[in-house]
Protein backbone atom coordinates (compact mmCIF):
# COMPACT_ATOMS: atom_id res chain seq x y z
CA UNK A 1 0.00 0.00 0.00
CA UNK A 2 2.43 1.88 0.83
CA UNK A 3 4.82 1.95 -2.72
CA UNK A 4 1.35 2.35 -4.05
CA UNK A 5 0.92 5.51 -2.67
CA UNK A 6 4.33 6.55 -3.21
CA UNK A 7 3.69 5.86 -6.83
CA UNK A 8 0.95 7.74 -7.26
CA UNK A 9 2.67 10.72 -5.09
CA UNK A 10 5.67 10.67 -8.17
CA UNK A 11 2.88 10.42 -10.89
CA UNK A 12 1.43 13.84 -9.89
CA UNK A 13 4.57 15.18 -8.70
CA UNK A 14 5.80 14.19 -12.36
CA UNK A 15 2.43 16.28 -13.39
CA UNK A 16 3.07 19.29 -11.67
CA UNK A 17 6.06 19.82 -13.38
CA UNK A 18 3.88 20.19 -16.69
CA UNK A 19 1.87 22.87 -15.43
CA UNK A 20 4.34 25.87 -16.42
CA UNK A 21 4.38 24.46 -20.17
CA UNK A 22 0.52 23.72 -19.87
CA UNK A 23 0.40 27.60 -18.90
CA UNK A 24 2.35 28.44 -21.87
CA UNK A 25 0.77 26.80 -24.14
CA UNK A 26 -3.07 27.93 -23.01
CA UNK A 27 -1.97 31.51 -22.41
CA UNK A 28 -0.35 31.92 -25.56
CA UNK A 29 -2.27 29.60 -28.13
CA UNK A 30 -5.82 29.88 -26.80
CA UNK A 31 -6.03 32.91 -24.32
CA UNK A 32 -3.35 34.80 -26.84
CA UNK A 33 -1.75 36.80 -24.04
CA UNK A 34 1.40 39.05 -24.61
CA UNK A 35 4.45 36.35 -24.84
CA UNK A 36 6.17 38.69 -22.12
CA UNK A 37 3.47 38.63 -19.75
CA UNK A 38 2.51 35.39 -20.15
CA UNK A 39 6.00 33.66 -19.66
CA UNK A 40 6.26 36.20 -16.53
CA UNK A 41 3.27 34.47 -15.18
CA UNK A 42 5.19 31.33 -15.86
CA UNK A 43 7.98 32.34 -14.09
CA UNK A 44 5.79 33.22 -11.02
CA UNK A 45 4.11 29.73 -11.24
CA UNK A 46 7.74 27.88 -11.77
CA UNK A 47 8.73 29.52 -8.70
CA UNK A 48 5.82 28.50 -6.52
CA UNK A 49 6.08 24.77 -7.90
CA UNK A 50 9.98 24.86 -6.64
CA UNK A 51 9.12 26.49 -3.33
CA UNK A 52 6.27 24.45 -2.57
CA UNK A 53 6.43 21.45 -4.39
CA UNK A 54 9.75 20.21 -5.24
CA UNK A 55 11.41 21.83 -2.38
CA UNK A 56 13.60 23.78 -3.48
CA UNK A 57 15.80 26.16 -1.59
CA UNK A 58 14.98 30.13 -1.62
CA UNK A 59 18.83 30.61 -1.69
CA UNK A 60 18.62 28.45 -4.92
CA UNK A 61 15.66 29.84 -6.42
CA UNK A 62 17.13 33.26 -6.08
CA UNK A 63 20.82 32.06 -7.53
CA UNK A 64 18.86 30.47 -10.69
CA UNK A 65 17.19 33.24 -11.42
CA UNK A 66 20.35 35.54 -11.34
CA UNK A 67 21.81 33.08 -13.42
CA UNK A 68 19.29 32.35 -15.86
CA UNK A 69 18.67 36.67 -16.71
CA UNK A 70 22.67 36.99 -16.47
CA UNK A 71 23.19 34.24 -19.24
CA UNK A 72 20.43 35.43 -21.21
CA UNK A 73 21.65 39.52 -21.84
CA UNK A 74 25.31 38.73 -22.34
CA UNK A 75 25.04 35.07 -24.36
CA UNK A 76 21.52 35.34 -26.24
CA UNK A 77 20.39 38.88 -26.39
CA UNK A 78 23.92 40.56 -26.90
CA UNK A 79 23.93 38.77 -29.83
CA UNK A 80 20.37 39.74 -31.09
CA UNK A 81 20.90 43.20 -30.55
CA UNK A 82 23.66 43.26 -32.07
CA UNK A 83 23.03 41.24 -35.46
CA UNK A 84 19.91 43.70 -35.16
CA UNK A 85 22.03 46.71 -35.35
CA UNK A 86 23.84 45.99 -38.33
CA UNK A 87 20.74 45.44 -40.16
CA UNK A 88 19.56 48.44 -39.52
CA UNK A 89 22.76 50.36 -40.35
CA UNK A 90 22.47 48.75 -43.49
CA UNK A 91 18.86 50.05 -44.09
CA UNK A 92 20.00 53.76 -42.86
CA UNK A 93 22.56 53.98 -45.36
CA UNK A 94 20.88 52.28 -48.32
CA UNK A 95 23.12 49.78 -48.43
CA UNK A 96 20.19 47.41 -48.25
CA UNK A 97 18.14 48.86 -51.25
CA UNK A 98 21.21 48.50 -53.49
CA UNK A 99 21.34 44.48 -52.35
CA UNK A 100 17.79 43.99 -53.25
CA UNK A 101 18.37 45.98 -56.45
CA UNK A 102 21.40 43.62 -57.34
CA UNK A 103 18.91 40.40 -56.71
CA UNK A 104 16.07 41.80 -58.53
CA UNK A 105 18.41 42.12 -61.46
CA UNK A 106 19.16 38.29 -61.41
CA UNK A 107 16.67 36.90 -63.57
CA UNK A 108 13.03 37.37 -64.33
CA UNK A 109 11.71 33.67 -63.88
CA UNK A 110 9.29 33.96 -60.89
CA UNK A 111 10.59 30.36 -59.40
CA UNK A 112 13.88 31.73 -59.21
CA UNK A 113 13.02 34.92 -57.89
CA UNK A 114 11.25 33.24 -55.05
CA UNK A 115 14.26 31.25 -54.77
CA UNK A 116 16.74 33.59 -55.10
CA UNK A 117 14.81 36.25 -52.99
CA UNK A 118 12.90 33.68 -50.11
CA UNK A 119 14.69 30.96 -49.55
CA UNK A 120 18.31 31.79 -50.42
CA UNK A 121 18.44 35.66 -49.41
CA UNK A 122 15.98 34.96 -46.47
CA UNK A 123 18.24 32.39 -45.13
CA UNK A 124 21.73 35.14 -45.18
CA UNK A 125 18.93 37.03 -43.44
CA UNK A 126 18.01 34.74 -40.78
CA UNK A 127 21.80 34.01 -40.37
CA UNK A 128 22.53 37.16 -39.52
CA UNK A 129 19.53 39.34 -38.30
CA UNK A 130 17.25 37.03 -37.23
CA UNK A 131 14.23 38.94 -35.68
CA UNK A 132 11.66 38.57 -38.41
CA UNK A 133 13.85 40.12 -40.82
CA UNK A 134 14.05 37.06 -43.05
CA UNK A 135 10.12 37.16 -43.48
CA UNK A 136 9.48 40.91 -43.73
CA UNK A 137 12.25 41.85 -46.00
CA UNK A 138 11.98 39.22 -48.45
CA UNK A 139 8.07 39.32 -48.67
CA UNK A 140 8.42 43.22 -49.20
CA UNK A 141 10.80 42.59 -52.38
CA UNK A 142 8.70 39.91 -53.74
CA UNK A 143 5.34 41.97 -53.76
CA UNK A 144 7.01 44.92 -55.84
CA UNK A 145 8.98 42.24 -58.02
CA UNK A 146 5.02 41.82 -58.77
CA UNK A 147 4.39 38.78 -56.42
CA UNK A 148 0.59 38.66 -54.56
CA UNK A 149 1.26 39.57 -51.30
CA UNK A 150 -0.66 35.94 -49.79
CA UNK A 151 1.62 34.42 -52.48
CA UNK A 152 5.04 36.05 -51.07
CA UNK A 153 3.89 35.81 -47.60
CA UNK A 154 3.76 32.13 -47.63
CA UNK A 155 6.77 31.75 -49.70
CA UNK A 156 8.83 33.54 -47.38
CA UNK A 157 6.83 31.55 -44.20
CA UNK A 158 7.95 28.02 -45.55
CA UNK A 159 11.32 29.41 -46.68
CA UNK A 160 12.18 30.72 -43.26
CA UNK A 161 12.56 27.14 -41.70
CA UNK A 162 15.62 24.95 -42.04
CA UNK A 163 17.79 28.45 -42.24
CA UNK A 164 16.67 28.75 -38.66
CA UNK A 165 18.38 26.36 -36.96
CA UNK A 166 21.31 27.64 -36.48
CA UNK A 167 20.23 31.50 -37.81
CA UNK A 168 21.36 34.00 -36.23
CA UNK A 169 24.93 33.40 -35.44
CA UNK A 170 24.08 29.81 -33.85
CA UNK A 171 22.18 31.51 -30.92
CA UNK A 172 19.38 28.54 -31.11
CA UNK A 173 22.31 25.61 -31.27
CA UNK A 174 24.15 27.51 -28.62
CA UNK A 175 21.31 27.68 -26.83
CA UNK A 176 20.13 24.30 -26.91
CA UNK A 177 23.96 23.55 -25.74
CA UNK A 178 23.52 25.02 -22.66
CA UNK A 179 19.87 23.64 -21.75
CA UNK A 180 21.22 20.34 -22.45
CA UNK A 181 24.11 20.58 -20.97
CA UNK A 182 26.01 19.07 -24.30
CA UNK A 183 28.83 19.51 -26.51
CA UNK A 184 27.57 22.32 -28.90
CA UNK A 185 29.89 20.94 -31.99
CA UNK A 186 28.41 17.45 -31.65
CA UNK A 187 25.26 18.73 -31.49
CA UNK A 188 25.54 21.42 -34.46
CA UNK A 189 26.80 18.51 -36.65
CA UNK A 190 23.85 16.20 -35.54
CA UNK A 191 21.17 18.67 -36.38
CA UNK A 192 22.80 19.10 -40.31
CA UNK A 193 22.11 15.89 -40.44
CA UNK A 194 18.83 15.69 -39.93
CA UNK A 195 17.93 19.06 -42.06
CA UNK A 196 20.22 17.84 -44.97
CA UNK A 197 17.32 16.30 -46.86
CA UNK A 198 14.85 19.18 -45.97
CA UNK A 199 17.05 21.35 -46.84
CA UNK A 200 17.53 19.84 -50.17
CA UNK A 201 13.93 19.61 -51.33
CA UNK A 202 12.35 22.84 -49.44
CA UNK A 203 13.51 25.20 -52.56
CA UNK A 204 11.83 22.59 -54.98
CA UNK A 205 8.57 22.73 -52.36
CA UNK A 206 8.87 26.88 -52.79
CA UNK A 207 8.79 26.12 -56.35
CA UNK A 208 5.83 24.46 -56.33
CA UNK A 209 4.22 27.00 -54.00
CA UNK A 210 5.27 29.62 -56.59
CA UNK A 211 3.77 27.87 -59.24
CA UNK A 212 0.84 25.49 -58.04
CA UNK A 213 1.33 23.22 -60.25
CA UNK A 214 3.63 19.93 -60.38
CA UNK A 215 4.52 20.17 -63.79
CA UNK A 216 5.72 23.48 -63.82
CA UNK A 217 8.30 22.52 -61.47
CA UNK A 218 10.27 21.54 -65.05
CA UNK A 219 13.09 24.30 -65.51
CA UNK A 220 13.43 24.63 -61.93
CA UNK A 221 13.81 21.58 -60.06
CA UNK A 222 17.66 21.17 -61.15
CA UNK A 223 18.44 24.85 -59.81
CA UNK A 224 16.03 24.43 -56.96
CA UNK A 225 18.03 20.85 -55.89
CA UNK A 226 21.40 22.54 -56.41
CA UNK A 227 20.26 25.56 -53.98
CA UNK A 228 19.62 23.31 -51.56
CA UNK A 229 22.43 21.00 -51.77
CA UNK A 230 24.38 23.90 -51.28
CA UNK A 231 23.06 25.28 -48.59
CA UNK A 232 23.05 21.99 -46.79
CA UNK A 233 26.57 20.89 -47.78
CA UNK A 234 27.82 24.51 -46.75
CA UNK A 235 26.04 24.91 -43.79
CA UNK A 236 27.07 21.41 -42.25
CA UNK A 237 30.81 21.29 -43.22
CA UNK A 238 31.31 25.02 -41.66
CA UNK A 239 29.37 23.82 -38.55
CA UNK A 240 32.17 20.59 -38.43
CA UNK A 241 35.40 22.10 -39.54
CA UNK A 242 35.10 26.15 -39.36
CA UNK A 243 32.44 27.36 -36.72
CA UNK A 244 29.19 26.92 -35.90
CA UNK A 245 28.16 30.27 -35.68
CA UNK A 246 29.23 30.37 -39.49
CA UNK A 247 27.72 27.29 -40.56
CA UNK A 248 24.07 28.69 -41.63
CA UNK A 249 25.56 32.53 -42.85
CA UNK A 250 28.04 30.63 -45.46
CA UNK A 251 25.25 28.04 -46.22
CA UNK A 252 22.65 30.92 -47.46
CA UNK A 253 25.59 32.70 -49.16
CA UNK A 254 26.79 28.90 -50.83
CA UNK A 255 22.63 28.86 -51.77
CA UNK A 256 22.40 32.24 -53.48
CA UNK A 257 25.62 32.16 -55.84
CA UNK A 258 24.90 28.55 -56.94
CA UNK A 259 21.68 30.74 -57.87
CA UNK A 260 23.22 33.48 -59.82
CA UNK A 261 25.95 31.19 -61.40
CA UNK A 262 23.21 29.03 -62.95
CA UNK A 263 21.38 32.27 -63.77
CA UNK A 264 23.97 33.21 -65.52
CA UNK A 265 25.14 30.46 -67.28
CA UNK A 266 21.69 28.33 -68.14
CA UNK A 267 19.70 29.18 -71.49
CA UNK A 268 16.10 28.19 -70.17
CA UNK A 269 13.67 27.45 -73.00
CA UNK A 270 11.35 28.90 -70.89
CA UNK A 271 11.07 32.08 -68.29
CA UNK A 272 8.06 31.31 -65.93
CA UNK A 273 5.60 34.25 -65.74
CA UNK A 274 2.67 34.61 -63.55
CA UNK A 275 -0.97 34.81 -65.93
CA UNK A 276 -1.33 38.31 -65.14
CA UNK A 277 2.42 39.41 -65.22
CA UNK A 278 2.84 42.46 -67.56
CA UNK A 279 6.56 43.47 -69.18
CA UNK A 280 8.70 43.51 -66.90
CA UNK A 281 12.32 45.44 -67.70
CA UNK A 282 15.12 43.13 -67.99
CA UNK A 283 16.89 45.29 -65.11
CA UNK A 284 15.81 48.04 -62.34
CA UNK A 285 19.19 49.60 -61.94
CA UNK A 286 23.49 49.24 -62.64
CA UNK A 287 24.90 48.80 -59.61
CA UNK A 288 28.78 49.45 -59.59
CA UNK A 289 31.09 47.02 -58.19
CA UNK A 290 32.46 49.38 -55.67
CA UNK A 291 28.44 50.28 -54.64
CA UNK A 292 28.06 46.52 -54.13
CA UNK A 293 31.04 45.93 -51.94
CA UNK A 294 30.26 49.02 -49.68
CA UNK A 295 26.71 47.63 -49.49
CA UNK A 296 27.77 44.15 -48.84
CA UNK A 297 31.22 45.33 -46.49
CA UNK A 298 29.25 44.69 -43.04
CA UNK A 299 28.80 41.17 -43.57
CA UNK A 300 31.87 40.55 -45.01
CA UNK A 301 33.35 41.56 -41.95
CA UNK A 302 31.47 39.50 -39.76
CA UNK A 303 32.66 37.06 -42.09
CA UNK A 304 36.36 37.79 -41.90
CA UNK A 305 36.18 38.33 -37.81
CA UNK A 306 34.44 35.05 -36.98
CA UNK A 307 37.34 32.90 -39.30
CA UNK A 308 40.26 35.55 -37.76
CA UNK A 309 39.71 34.82 -34.54
CA UNK A 310 39.36 30.87 -35.09
CA UNK A 311 43.21 31.75 -35.49
CA UNK A 312 44.02 33.31 -32.79
CA UNK A 313 43.48 30.92 -29.02
CA UNK A 314 45.10 33.31 -27.18
CA UNK A 315 41.86 35.13 -27.41
CA UNK A 316 39.91 32.56 -25.79
CA UNK A 317 41.95 32.93 -22.91
CA UNK A 318 41.90 35.12 -19.75
CA UNK A 319 41.78 38.38 -19.75
CA UNK A 320 39.21 38.28 -22.95
CA UNK A 321 37.77 35.22 -21.08
CA UNK A 322 35.75 35.69 -17.97
CA UNK A 323 34.30 32.62 -15.64
CA UNK A 324 31.88 33.27 -12.73
CA UNK A 325 29.42 31.15 -10.87
CA UNK A 326 26.05 32.09 -10.11
CA UNK A 327 24.21 28.92 -8.87
CA UNK A 328 25.84 27.22 -6.22
CA UNK A 329 23.39 23.83 -5.56
CA UNK A 330 23.23 20.66 -7.10
CA UNK A 331 24.12 20.79 -10.78
CA UNK A 332 25.57 24.54 -10.92
CA UNK A 333 28.97 25.68 -12.55
CA UNK A 334 30.65 28.54 -13.54
CA UNK A 335 29.41 30.71 -16.55
CA UNK A 336 32.05 31.82 -19.29
CA UNK A 337 31.53 35.00 -21.18
CA UNK A 338 34.49 36.06 -24.10
CA UNK A 339 33.82 39.72 -23.71
CA UNK A 340 35.89 40.81 -26.94
CA UNK A 341 35.61 37.81 -29.62
CA UNK A 342 31.41 36.41 -28.95
CA UNK A 343 28.96 36.25 -31.88
CA UNK A 344 27.43 39.82 -30.27
CA UNK A 345 30.66 41.29 -29.90
CA UNK A 346 31.65 40.56 -33.72
CA UNK A 347 28.70 41.86 -34.85
CA UNK A 348 28.90 44.93 -32.63
CA UNK A 349 32.45 45.78 -34.13
CA UNK A 350 31.34 44.84 -37.81
CA UNK A 351 28.87 47.11 -36.90
CA UNK A 352 30.84 50.04 -35.94
CA UNK A 353 33.54 49.62 -38.62
CA UNK A 354 30.48 48.76 -41.71
CA UNK A 355 28.61 51.57 -41.00
CA UNK A 356 31.60 54.04 -40.56
CA UNK A 357 32.97 52.79 -44.10
CA UNK A 358 29.49 53.70 -45.43
CA UNK A 359 29.90 57.28 -44.58
CA UNK A 360 27.90 57.02 -41.24
CA UNK A 361 29.09 59.34 -38.28
CA UNK A 362 29.74 57.25 -34.96
CA UNK A 363 27.10 59.36 -33.58
CA UNK A 364 24.23 58.42 -35.56
CA UNK A 365 25.40 54.64 -35.20
CA UNK A 366 24.70 55.17 -31.58
CA UNK A 367 21.66 56.56 -32.08
CA UNK A 368 20.99 53.56 -34.01
CA UNK A 369 21.76 51.46 -31.52
CA UNK A 370 19.54 53.26 -29.26
CA UNK A 371 17.13 52.63 -31.53
CA UNK A 372 17.78 49.10 -32.15
CA UNK A 373 17.14 48.63 -28.10
CA UNK A 374 13.38 49.82 -28.02
CA UNK A 375 12.56 48.06 -31.20
CA UNK A 376 13.82 44.38 -29.45
CA UNK A 377 12.95 45.70 -25.67
CA UNK A 378 10.03 43.44 -25.39
CA UNK A 379 12.00 40.21 -27.15
CA UNK A 380 14.58 40.70 -24.62
CA UNK A 381 12.74 40.60 -21.41
CA UNK A 382 10.89 37.38 -23.45
CA UNK A 383 13.84 35.90 -23.63
CA UNK A 384 15.18 36.75 -19.94
CA UNK A 385 11.96 35.24 -18.96
CA UNK A 386 12.65 32.22 -20.96
CA UNK A 387 15.84 31.57 -19.91
CA UNK A 388 15.17 32.29 -16.39
CA UNK A 389 11.78 29.62 -16.55
CA UNK A 390 14.22 26.98 -17.90
CA UNK A 391 17.17 27.35 -15.38
CA UNK A 392 14.66 27.24 -12.84
CA UNK A 393 13.20 24.65 -13.80
CA UNK A 394 15.81 22.58 -14.40
CA UNK A 395 18.04 23.11 -11.10
CA UNK A 396 14.28 22.33 -9.26
CA UNK A 397 14.12 19.20 -10.44
CA UNK A 398 11.09 19.43 -12.54
CA UNK A 399 12.19 18.73 -15.80
CA UNK A 400 13.66 15.53 -14.55
CA UNK A 401 10.36 14.51 -13.65
CA UNK A 402 8.63 15.43 -16.68
CA UNK A 403 11.06 13.41 -18.90
CA UNK A 404 11.17 10.27 -16.13
CA UNK A 405 6.56 10.73 -17.21
CA UNK A 406 7.36 11.18 -20.75
CA UNK A 407 9.47 8.23 -21.25
CA UNK A 408 7.31 6.28 -19.24
CA UNK A 409 4.35 7.03 -21.10
CA UNK A 410 6.17 7.52 -24.96
CA UNK A 411 9.43 4.45 -24.52
CA UNK A 412 10.63 3.43 -27.74
CA UNK A 413 8.64 5.73 -29.63
CA UNK A 414 9.82 8.80 -28.07
CA UNK A 415 12.24 9.96 -30.84
CA UNK A 416 8.73 10.28 -33.13
CA UNK A 417 7.21 12.94 -31.21
CA UNK A 418 11.17 14.43 -29.78
CA UNK A 419 10.85 17.06 -33.19
CA UNK A 420 7.06 17.57 -32.40
CA UNK A 421 8.04 18.66 -28.74
CA UNK A 422 10.29 21.31 -30.84
CA UNK A 423 7.98 22.38 -33.14
CA UNK A 424 5.19 22.87 -30.47
CA UNK A 425 7.56 25.47 -28.45
CA UNK A 426 8.26 27.02 -31.70
CA UNK A 427 4.64 27.49 -32.14
CA UNK A 428 4.10 28.84 -28.49
CA UNK A 429 6.89 31.51 -28.51
CA UNK A 430 7.55 32.08 -31.84
CA UNK A 431 11.13 31.19 -30.80
CA UNK A 432 13.20 28.37 -32.03
CA UNK A 433 15.72 29.94 -29.54
CA UNK A 434 13.14 29.42 -26.97
CA UNK A 435 11.64 26.24 -27.87
CA UNK A 436 15.48 25.03 -27.15
CA UNK A 437 15.65 26.58 -24.07
CA UNK A 438 12.13 25.26 -22.32
CA UNK A 439 12.46 21.67 -23.83
CA UNK A 440 17.00 21.14 -24.77
CA UNK A 441 16.62 19.67 -21.24
CA UNK A 442 13.58 18.02 -21.30
CA UNK A 443 14.82 15.96 -24.09
CA UNK A 444 18.35 15.27 -23.01
CA UNK A 445 16.71 13.76 -19.89
CA UNK A 446 14.03 11.95 -21.53
CA UNK A 447 16.33 10.19 -23.63
CA UNK A 448 19.24 9.53 -21.33
CA UNK A 449 16.04 7.55 -19.25
CA UNK A 450 15.53 5.86 -21.99
CA UNK A 451 19.07 5.01 -23.26
CA UNK A 452 19.23 6.55 -26.67
CA UNK A 453 21.52 8.73 -28.34
CA UNK A 454 21.13 11.96 -26.52
CA UNK A 455 22.78 13.94 -28.89
CA UNK A 456 20.94 12.56 -31.37
CA UNK A 457 17.81 13.42 -29.43
CA UNK A 458 18.26 16.64 -28.39
CA UNK A 459 19.01 17.43 -31.76
CA UNK A 460 15.50 16.46 -32.87
CA UNK A 461 13.92 19.85 -30.62
CA UNK A 462 15.96 21.74 -32.52
CA UNK A 463 15.15 20.57 -35.77
CA UNK A 464 11.51 20.50 -35.34
CA UNK A 465 11.50 23.59 -34.02
CA UNK A 466 12.68 25.01 -37.35
CA UNK A 467 9.07 23.60 -38.54
CA UNK A 468 6.22 25.83 -35.99
CA UNK A 469 8.44 28.61 -37.45
CA UNK A 470 6.25 28.84 -40.48
CA UNK A 471 2.89 28.61 -38.60
CA UNK A 472 4.00 30.69 -35.25
CA UNK A 473 1.44 33.57 -34.73
CA UNK A 474 4.68 35.87 -34.40
CA UNK A 475 5.45 35.12 -38.01
CA UNK A 476 2.46 34.85 -38.94
CA UNK A 477 2.19 38.54 -38.06
CA UNK A 478 5.28 39.95 -39.28
CA UNK A 479 4.45 38.64 -42.58
CA UNK A 480 1.08 40.03 -42.81
CA UNK A 481 2.63 43.44 -41.51
CA UNK A 482 5.18 43.34 -44.46
CA UNK A 483 2.61 42.72 -46.66
CA UNK A 484 0.00 44.74 -45.75
CA UNK A 485 -2.79 41.46 -45.88
CA UNK A 486 -3.16 41.56 -42.11
CA UNK A 487 -6.64 40.56 -43.05
CA UNK A 488 -5.19 37.11 -44.83
CA UNK A 489 -3.85 35.92 -41.66
CA UNK A 490 -6.02 33.16 -41.52
CA UNK A 491 -5.39 32.50 -44.97
CA UNK A 492 -1.83 32.35 -44.45
CA UNK A 493 -2.04 30.04 -41.31
CA UNK A 494 -4.08 27.81 -43.51
CA UNK A 495 -1.82 27.75 -46.62
CA UNK A 496 1.06 26.82 -44.31
CA UNK A 497 0.15 24.53 -41.89
CA UNK A 498 -0.22 21.69 -44.19
CA UNK A 499 3.32 22.07 -45.01
CA UNK A 500 4.19 22.24 -41.27
CA UNK A 501 2.45 19.08 -40.30
CA UNK A 502 4.10 17.34 -43.28
CA UNK A 503 7.13 18.59 -42.46
CA UNK A 504 7.10 17.51 -38.60
CA UNK A 505 5.90 13.96 -39.80
CA UNK A 506 9.07 13.64 -41.90
CA UNK A 507 10.71 14.87 -39.20
CA UNK A 508 9.83 12.56 -36.85
CA UNK A 509 10.22 9.39 -39.13
CA UNK A 510 13.87 10.73 -40.05
CA UNK A 511 14.92 11.14 -35.92
CA UNK A 512 12.95 7.81 -35.61
CA UNK A 513 14.89 6.16 -38.24
CA UNK A 514 18.35 7.43 -37.61
CA UNK A 515 18.07 7.09 -33.88
CA UNK A 516 18.50 3.65 -35.15
CA UNK A 517 22.00 3.69 -36.61
CA UNK A 518 23.63 5.85 -34.02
Amino acid sequence: MYDREEKIMEILKAIMAFIPMIWLLISLGVLKIPTHKACLWAVIITAALALFVFDMKAIFLGEAVIEGAIYALVSICWIIVSALLVYNITLKTGALEIIKTMLTNISNDRRMQALIIGFAFGGFLEAVAGFGTAVAIPAGILIAMGFKPLKAAVVCLVSNTVPVALGVLGVPVFSLAEASGLEIEKLAFYMCIQLLPFAVLLPVLIVYIVTDDVKKLKGAILPALLSGAAFAVGQTVVAMYVAVNLAATVGALCSLLVLVLYCRVSKEKENYRFDFDENVNESIGAISGQEALNAWCPYILILVLIIVVQFLPFLQQSPFLLKKQFYFGEGGKALTFNWLTSGGSLLFIAAIIGGTLQKMKLKEIFVTLKETLVQVKMSILTTVLVVVLAKVMTYSGMIAESAALIASISGVFFPVISPMIGTLGTFITGSDTSSNILFGGLQQQTAANLGMDQYWIVAGNGAGATAGKMISPQSISIAAASTNNAANESEMMKSTIKYCIFYVILMGICVCFGQLFI
